[in-house]
């Protein structure tokens, strides 16, 4: 697709109502941090047109041209410039921690740690206690080159630890792929699905609903196995935006309420350093799909590869600057292993910000 920069936006323009979805808006801050221009992507058939104007400009083209293309516009800079409040029963006024717990042999950092489910669970009490408000346990290795389990293994990986976390009364999510994995942990009282696969495998957007469970759409190029070997964009924040909010509009249209859904763009996920960097840098434009983001930085190999540190235990100040990065772009919700640390570090990025009072 062809990508054309401008500062100009066109005076002539033929909305395309199928084309709605590939408009997305880059908000730019202004020294003062207030949001005054912004990068607006207009789709065509022949490619998108990336225009940096002031918003006032930009809102004024979209009620010059046309009813619906004014709607678009102003759906656009409503989501950007007003956060998501609440998802899953959390307030989100301020950051939210969201535990990682892998029951998994072959996690990239945790992989075997906590096989054992009494050590999984006080794993999981630990994480609480250190200021997690989600738990997000998997069943199955979803990093670069990692094989498939069956959907029983997964199961049989999750169910006693999720069983067993009921009574901490901890809002549980699980990381999961499959329809029949979700099935299993809503009815054992998990209420959030985190899927690498945005609820694509088949009666997945179904499970949620039935549920009425929240769900996090990550972003993903590939499958796990081979994600990692030639991933490919032209403009990634841009086709990863385009993406979610795609899925969103799906699983809305399908039955779940917007307040029931986050995005992730999938850090790591089908991505070189070189995209996960843009997408980190282009954070903003995801503020566009109206729903709350999650980021999840924790420990990944791109830090490891930027700083030349090998083993994923001496990552934890890279995943602290990415992750405080995150929140100083709006980020919400930050899934992370190292739940004390990050804890301690938002808490002061917050009272440096906001003053001791």
């Amino acid at each position: 697709m062809n990508k054309i920069e401008s500062s100009v936006l066109p005076e002539a323009f033929d909305f395309i109502p199928e084309l709605e979805g590939d408009f997305q808006l880059k908000p730019i801050l202004n020294d003062a941090g207030r949001f005054t221009r912004a990068e607006l992507y207009i789709p065509s058939n022949e490619g998108v047109l990336v225009v940096n104007a002031d918003i006032t400009e930009i809102s004024n083209w979209g009620a010059e041209n046309s009813v619906e293309l004014e709607n678009v516009i102003g759906r656009l800079i409503k989501s950007v410039s007003s956060p998501s409040i609440s998802f899953a029963g959390l307030s989100l006024d301020h950051p939210i921690l969201m535990g990682v717990l892998n029951i998994t042999p072959d996690s990239f950092h945790d992989g075997g740690r906590f096989a054992n489910h009494d050590l999984a669970i006080a794993h999981a009490i630990k994480l609480l206690n250190s200021g997690a408000e989600i738990l997000d346990i998997g069943g199955e290795s979803t990093r670069p080159g990692a094989d498939p389990i069956s959907e029983q293994e997964e199961i049989d990986r999750i169910a006693p630890v999720i069983e067993g976390l009921v009574d901490e009364k901890a809002l549980i999510s699980v990381d999961t792929r499959r329809a029949g994995v979700m099935r299993a942990a809503l009815s054992l009282g998990a209420k959030i699905i985190n899927d690498v696969n945005a609820l694509s495998d088949i009666g997945a957007i179904e499970a949620v609903k039935k549920a009425n469970a929240s769900a996090i759409l990550v972003h993903m190029q590939g499958i796990p196995k081979s994600m990692q070997q030639s991933p490919n964009y032209f403009d990634a924040p841009y086709e990863i935006a385009n993406f979610l909010s795609k899925k969103v509009s799906l699983c809305e249209g399908a039955g779940i309420p917007r307040d029931r859904l986050a995005i992730d763009p999938g850090i790591g996920f089908g991505k070189s350093d070189d995209h996960n960097l843009a997408i980190l840098n282009a954070l903003p434009i995801l503020h566009g799909v109206g729903v709350p983001i999650v980021i999840g930085v924790s420990r990944k190999s791109f830090i490891g590869r930027l700083t030349g540190t090998g083993k994923t235990i001496d990552r934890l100040a890279g995943t602290i600057s990415a992750t405080l990065y995150a929140m100083s772009q709006g980020v919400q919700i930050h899934r992370v292993h190292d739940v004390l640390e990050i804890k301690q570090a938002l808490m002061i990025w917050e009272r440096i910000k906001h003053g001791l009072n």
